[in-house]
């Protein structure tokens, strides 16, 4: 076999192996969304089994990054991809690291429930689920874009964790009234506001693999949390 079917061959069986890992990302983050999803309806509803079933899932997501991180170990090893495939190889790996801690962050929300679910909400959720529903849309359009490779959707990741971060604001603000008007919500208000924090840093990670789509297009290192 001359050197450039040996080449050719190679990249070949690159593609297959990065298909297939990138099947497992999107599975991944499959399971990440809907941890996302459930965390926040179990806290809605103070459903105490959907809660726990969340915090069952997060085995299931972190055996899944093992797997994929050794699966991507093996590509570097064996295929030895240079210059922009190497890039593509080292994206997936940081992403599935922010994936992880969405899921851990889920995991949290999902324990707090379980630690108020035996009293009354101090208030009506509204814009912790609106801000679920924008982060969700996030970790979607992060991985798709890597998957398209497509810049333009890496860059309204960003716009949309603007959003997040003003939702935030408007919880802190609410909670924070809440109170001081009365005391006695302290304890449960100090709760939704870590809920509020830990969505807060999920958008983060999912801007985090944003940023990461556009170095593996464009080479260049963007922060779009500016």
């Amino acid at each position: 076999m001359s050197s450039s079917e040996h080449a050719t061959e190679r990249k070949v069986v690159y593609e297959e192996k990065m298909k297939h890992l990138e099947e497992k990302l999107q599975q991944m983050g499959s399971l990440v969304e809907d941890s996302i999803a459930r965390c926040i309806e179990a806290l809605k509803n103070q459903d105490l089994e959907l809660a726990q079933a969340v915090i069952t899932a997060d085995d299931t997501i972190d055996n899944l990054e093992q797997e994929i991180e050794e699966k991507c170990l093996e590509v570097i090893a064996t295929q030895q991809p240079m210059a922009r495939d190497l890039r593509r190889v080292a994206t997936l790996f940081k992403m599935i690291n922010d994936l992880e801690r969405m899921a851990d962050y889920a995991t949290s929300i999902a324990k707090i429930t379980l630690r108020i679910a035996d009293e009354p909400l101090i208030k009506p959720l509204v814009d912790i689920p609106r801000m679920a529903v924008l982060i969700q849309k996030m970790v979607k359009e992060s991985l798709d874009a890597y998957v398209r490779e497509d810049l333009d959707l890496a860059v309204s990741v960003g716009a949309d964790d603007d959003e997040v971060d003003k939702l935030f604001g408007q919880i802190f603000r609410e909670l924070l009234t809440i109170m001081m008007e009365n005391p006695r919500t302290i304890t449960q208000a100090t709760h939704l506001l870590f809920v509020g924090r830990w969505l807060e840093r999920i958008g983060d990670h999912a801007t985090n693999i944003a940023e990461e789509v556009i170095f593996l297009v464009t080479g260049e290192k963007r922060n779009l949390n500016d």
